[in-house]
């Protein structure tokens, strides 16, 4: 299957009697019914999937924009709908029949930074200057375990960041990364940097962030690595595997990796008896193929870091016994395995000194965007393009 060439659409321009439409996947939307309610066939682009693919339809995330492309009767030609920030659906109608692929997302990523004087509090200052709710969360966030916002805070107090952000169609795309932030307390600087480990530490090299899980099985062997996309070369197909596979015996009790309350607990097509767990900092875990739940356990439960949820099955698509562990924060998939608990040792004198030259070059971004007190710089305004493409006869 060859890719013979792209054609480059806005989202106000028609080609050929099409049009491209954009839409937000809702938090009650599941693959199925999106295919149902744009009359789109479901063997051919459900059932028909091998079992990879069919999982990964279960990855679409709530509020996330997608596109259609549709004729002038309303009929869907194609679709992109993403599954996380490097990969998306794809479904074509190509001589009446229809086709599903996953294929790399085309983005933009910037690196941006601001500062504010507060006026309420930063959460709400980061929100009624950016009007991004994910901005301020990952700032809060940063500064969860080593500032009292609601103590230590007082008007006039300076913040200031330095993000990395995704941009897809012109608009914000997935959770931004968070650099380096730093907020005033009593007219002292705090700073959060994020080192190359992708863990938060505080000016002295400890780690700031304290919502480390601890592996939901013990001592079982991972079977699957997280891996948000990567061509397959034998099966010459894009793979999504937005978790880490634990292997482990049929029965072997899974335990929540954190303390939180429980979002969902049921079946589901693609992962089978599935549990979902909301932990602080926006964070939130999903368990999969699981034989059985803990009695009792039910959507508004509240549990503790190592109390016992469920038990290892095979249930959904799996192959055999094993927990699927996701992992997401504000709605995208993150690795597990870079926040499980680890021991808390102190650097060793090489890692110190790798930690203070980042340091070193953050602090310097932030006088930067303090010096030059630059304000947040609204994208919205970007030129929305939407890329479809005509492909030759897929068939093998």
């Amino acid at each position: 299957m060859k890719l013979l060439f792209t054609i480059l659409i806005t989202l106000t321009t028609t080609l050929l009697a099409s049009e491209v439409q954009n839409y937000k996947w809702g938090s009650g939307d599941t693959y199925l019914t999106f295919l149902e309610n744009y009359s789109l066939p479901t063997k051919e682009l459900y059932y028909d999937l091998d079992k990879e693919d069919k999982i990964a339809t279960e990855d679409i995330m709530r509020g996330v924009n997608y596109q259609l492309l549709v004729d002038d009767t309303s009929k869907v030609l194609q679709a992109l709908i993403p599954l996380n920030d490097e990969l998306q659906i794809h479904i074509y109608s190509k001589d009446d029949d229809y086709f599903f692929q996953t294929i790399p997302i085309i983005s933009e990523t910037k690196v941006d930074s601001f500062t504010i004087k507060l006026a309420n509090s930063p959460y709400q200052d980061i929100v009624d200057q950016t009007g991004s709710l994910k901005l301020a969360s990952i700032f809060v966030a940063a500064f969860e375990n080593t500032i009292n916002f609601r103590r230590e805070i007082k008007k006039g107090d300076t913040l200031a960041m330095v993000y990395e952000q995704k941009y897809r169609l012109g608009r914000e795309f997935s959770m931004p990364t968070l650099y380096v932030a730093m907020v005033e307390t009593n007219g002292k600087p705090n700073y959060i940097y994020q080192n190359e480990d992708g863990i938060y530490y505080n000016e002295r090299g400890e780690i700031a962030k304290n919502f480390l899980l601890s592996t939901p099985i013990q001592n079982a062997r991972i079977s699957s690595y997280f891996n948000k996309g990567r061509f397959h070369p034998i099966l010459k197909k894009y793979r999504a595997h937005q978790g880490v596979d634990y292997a482990a015996p049929t029965g072997t009790p899974i335990k929540a990796s954190g303390d939180g309350r429980v979002t969902f607990v049921g079946f589901s097509k693609g992962y089978g008896n599935t549990i979902k767990v909301k932990h602080a900092s926006n964070y939130l875990t999903l368990y999969a193929h699981m034989k059985s739940f803990k009695k009792g356990l039910r959507s508004g439960s509240y549990v503790k870091k190592g109390d016992v949820i469920g038990y290892v099955g095979s249930t959904g698509l799996a192959t055999g016994p094993h927990l699927h562990f996701g992992l997401y924060s504000g709605g995208t998939a993150i690795d597990p395995l870079k926040v499980v608990e680890v021991a808390k040792k102190e650097m060793s004198k090489k890692e110190k000194e790798a930690f203070n030259k980042i340091k070193n070059l953050y602090n310097g971004y932030i006088q930067s965007t303090l010096t030059n007190e630059a304000l947040f710089i609204d994208t919205a305004s970007m030129e929305r393009e939407c890329y479809f493409s005509f492909l030759d006869t897929p068939k093998t």
